[in-house]
């Protein structure tokens, strides 16, 4: 194998199967790596092969150098993911046993049908935004909007034109993320992002639709809301979605380049991309349904906790998970220097925090549920989330202790 080219340290060696060839590598450099950290390779993502590599990783003056060997032993299982699963045995809430189970169907429908197509629409605009409609994500979050709605009174209607309108607003900012000038992503959703298959033109026409429609179920949701309560709520939504919130996280994203590479900026950019759009989910519809104060407080506690560990999974998919698993271009952070928690902190690192997350969003939970037992059904949510942290950790293997790297 090659030597690699000449860089100062981090960097993080990546793995690729190409053919007859065991291995192709390439090296990206990654903020964040100690000199002896372990370099973690992933089932899939980095190659297929029915032996378990073991990577040397030489570090002369100026030249670094890989070399690698296989060996047929079993992996040695990570101590980080020991101490995860220790960790949910004692701290991670009891599933619901009855969860409200709500027709998937039904909200793929209204994702469809809620932003209607008039005759005589421009034919490309008009099949993009199709495309975006015959692609549709887990629809998690319009349902986990439309329970939370409901559960604080909020009358069946204006609960789905809310669920609608912020799967809208969530699928727009992912036409806008992949976009060559943000991301430069090319699959989402399993299928070839919109502005590959229509143009950056089109994709942003189509964003922009889907924004203004997301506004107007919005506005109409909140309308048969209590008065009182209106300005606070339209307010809320102003907050999470611009300057202060979704926009923000955006801009603090593209500029991570110049910034501080530390978990406090990646936090902090993921509390204005990612967290904003959980705060919509979770507190917006109680906040409409005239829930207590403490109620709105612990649903923001709420939002904090499982949306910064909602971002730490991502970010563990970026570099453990294939394309193919996580239904998007991934590597994608390493490659545009972007923010990603477990290049700053290490894998094991990363997992710790999101599992501490996960701990103090139970605790959180907890207490919401002496006052909202109707609020069961979060469970789920919460366990879904540790469930998609164990599928993207479990194929990561680490050298033995002793190896030398």
């Amino acid at each position: 194998m090659n030597a690699l080219s000449s860089q100062r340290w981090p960097f993080v060696i990546l793995l690729y199967y190409a053919g007859e060839e065991p291995f192709n590598a390439f090296r990206t450099p990654l903020h964040g790596f100690r000199k002896n950290e372990q370099i973690v390779i992933c089932e899939d993502v980095i190659f297929r092969f029915p032996l378990t590599p073991r990577i040397r990783l030489t570090l002369e003056s100026q030249s670094p150098r890989l070399s690698w060997e296989t060996t047929s032993e079993t992996p040695q299982r990570p101590p980080y993911l020991e101490q995860q699963e220790d960790n949910r045995m004692r701290t991670s809430v009891p599933a619901a046993q009855c969860m409200n189970t709500l027709n998937t169907e039904q909200f793929a429908d209204a994702f469809n049908t809620f932003l209607p197509l008039p005759a005589g629409l421009d034919p490309p605009f008009e099949e993009s935004i199709r495309y975006v409609f015959d692609n549709p994500g887990s629809l998690v979050r319009p349902r986990m909007v439309f329970q939370v709605a409901t559960a604080y009174g909020l009358d069946a209607a204006p609960a789905k034109d809310l669920a609608i309108a912020f799967e809208y607003f969530h699928t727009a900012s992912l036409v806008f993320d992949d976009l060559p000038c943000m991301d430069n992503a090319s699959d989402r959703r399993g299928v070839a992002c919109v502005h590959f298959a229509f143009g950056e033109a089109g994709a942003i026409l189509t964003a922009l639709a889907l924004i203004n429609r997301a506004y107007a179920l919005s506005w109409r949701a909140v309308a048969a809301s209590s008065q009182q309560g209106q300005p606070r709520a339209l307010a809320y939504i102003e907050q999470c979605l611009g300057v202060q919130g979704l926009l923000n996280g955006q801009s603090l994203d593209l500029h991570y380049a110049t910034l501080p590479h530390n978990r406090e900026t990646t936090e902090r950019v993921a509390r204005g991309k990612t967290v904003s759009l959980i705060r919509l989910t979770l507190v917006l519809p109680a906040m409409l349904g005239g829930a207590s104060e403490r109620e709105i407080q612990l649903l923001e506690r709420i939002a904090l906790y499982w949306g910064l560990a909602y971002q730490m999974v991502d970010d563990l998919k970026d570099l453990l998970a294939s394309t193919a698993e996580a239904g998007k271009t991934v590597a994608r952070d390493m490659l545009l220097d972007r923010p990603n928690v477990a290049s700053v902190m290490g894998i094991p690192g990363a997992v710790h925090r999101l599992t501490r997350f996960l701990h103090l969003g139970d605790r959180t939970l907890g207490h919401l549920l002496k006052s909202r037992p109707e609020m069961t059904f979060l469970e789920k949510l919460r366990g879904d989330l540790e469930e998609e942290l164990d599928r993207v950790t479990q194929n990561a293997c680490v050298m033995p202790s002793g190896e030398q790297r």
